[in-house]
């Protein structure tokens, strides 16, 4: 697979477009949930402007009044340019993927295909909360298989937590999510064909959620889950959404490995109803013409990363957080503080800076906060310097 080195960006750096003023205009989750007093640092909503070829596929299509249901196979080619281009992967066929209204419900509908009431899902804890809020409101159960203390997968572990699944006879998946959220840990190649191995061995199915996949930081490489021996028939769920902020232009794509064509050909035709037509639209421009923006976008979370270990370093050391190698989240170990097992609680109630909580990630989250590094520097810089204050 492609490692992409982050030039100099030809565009500016989104995450420096916008003031904090012009933020707060926003009628999103991330600006609605607290008091204007608050930075919010949490939700996986970025604070920049739309990439200009988004914007204009979106405009250009409400001009046309083109707003009805989706058809065509386009979000799925620009998917699968995508991945030629920037991962050297050519494993994306078209006639295998299909449109679903997001990556979680098309999680859910892929573990709905695999699994049945009962079952066991096993998750890689810590990890995004939703995995463990979808899967049980289906009626499955979750069966966590910790992180080592490197955060990554520990191969014992999960050969354990297969061995539980499966006793009985019972159908299980196992929903990766490649790269990690929220340590930013990118799964290797090894990795990736010592899972698919275990899981055919014990009979699971894997299911990957890689929405991440095009946040890497800079000389970092990204193995898709199906382009390793032996993951032929798993399932991948990947979206432009958190790549291109597009979270509320709901679109997503099931892609199947040569092996499990058939099990995705057994979703259910109403799925394809539930992305929003203007969502392909977006999101398909994102893909096919939005990577310059996308390269200045990681540009700036590079020296995000390197800002906020630097800000961490000289005013919160107690704090150990090292810089993951993918998406815009820093998982921030704060036991060292003596704050609780919710240290986020205290930054918001005495600092004004809200984080993720630790404890919904599951196993491992206890006395540890979500940050998102997505925004401008100047916030990344208040914020810890309110939460160094917190602490005085």
């Amino acid at each position: 697979m492609k490692s992409i080195p982050h030039d100099p960006p030809g565009e500016p750096n989104p995450l420096r477009a916008l003031s904090l003023d012009q933020l707060r205009c926003r009628t999103s989750m991330k600006w609605r949930t607290y008091p204007d007093d608050v930075l919010p640092l949490w939700v996986a909503e970025m604070d920049v402007p739309l990439a200009e070829p988004v914007v204009r596929a979106v405009m250009d299509a409400v001009a046309r009044g083109d707003t009805g249901y989706p058809a065509g196979t386009a979000y799925a080619e620009a998917l699968a340019g995508f991945a030629q281009k920037r991962w050297g992967w050519g494993g994306i066929a078209v006639e295998r993927t299909a449109i679903v209204p997001d990556v979680m419900l098309g999680i859910v509908e892929a573990l709905k295909l695999l699994t049945g009431p009962g079952d066991a899902v096993v998750v890689n804890s810590p990890v995004y909360p939703p995995f463990y809020q979808f899967v049980e409101h289906m009626d499955r159960r979750v069966e966590e298989a910790p992180l080592g203390a490197d955060l990554r997968i520990d191969l014992d572990v999960l050969e354990a937590a297969f061995r539980r699944s499966v006793m009985g006879g019972r159908r299980a998946a196992y929903l990766l999510c490649s790269p990690h959220n929220p340590t930013g840990t990118v799964h290797t190649a090894g990795e990736l064909a010592a899972v698919a191995a275990l899981a055919g061995r014990h009979g699971l199915r894997v299911v990957a959620d890689e929405i991440h996949a095009p946040l890497l930081a800079s000389g970092v490489e990204f193995v898709p889950y199906l382009s390793v021996p032996g993951a032929e028939n798993g399932l991948s769920l990947m979206s432009a959404s958190k790549a291109w902020n597009l979270a509320g232009l709901k679109a997503a794509l099931a892609v199947a490995g040569p092996e499990a064509a058939a099990d995705l050909a057994r979703m259910p035709e109403e799925v394809s109803h539930g992305p929003s037509h203007v969502g392909v639209i977006a999101h398909t421009a994102a893909l096919r013409d939005g990577t310059a923006w996308l390269d200045a976008l990681l540009a700036g979370l590079d020296d995000n990363r390197r800002l906020l270990a630097a800000l961490l370093a000289e005013h919160l050391p107690a704090i150990a957080c090292r810089p993951g190698d993918a998406t815009y989240l820093a998982w921030l170990d704060c036991r060292a503080l003596g704050l609780g097992d919710d240290p986020a609680a205290v930054f918001l109630e005495r600092g004004r800076v809200a984080l993720n909580s630790g404890i919904p990630f599951g196993t491992g989250g206890a006395g540890h906060a979500r940050l998102n590094l997505a925004t401008s520097p100047e916030l990344i810089t208040e914020a810890v310097r309110r939460m160094a204050a917190a602490l005085a």
